[in-house]
């Protein structure tokens, strides 16, 4: 049986998923109102997913890796040698 956790962690994928594919859907439209519906989905996802996130880590069941100064320093590095400062 899933407990509250696991279910909050189903349901942040399964947006996470879903402002994939609002995105895709916004970028490809050849339509502006097809890509504005799009977009708008993709904002009131991306509201949800927030909403999600903030109640699993105010219940301690979402804490992101913080990086530590040498991977910060890496990225920085690959992003300088290929032009994308």
């Amino acid at each position: 049986m899933m407990n509250d956790r696991d279910l909050m962690e189903n349901m942040l994928l399964l947006e996470k998923g879903s402002c994939d594919l609002y995105m895709h859907g916004t970028i490809e439209s050849s339509n502006r109102n097809v890509s504005q519906t799009f977009n708008r989905a993709l904002n009131d996802s991306l509201s949800m997913q927030d909403t999600i996130y903030s109640k699993m880590a105010a219940k301690g069941w979402y804490s992101p890796q913080q990086a530590d100064q040498s991977q910060i320093n890496s990225v920085r590095q690959q992003f300088a040698e290929h032009g994308m400062q």
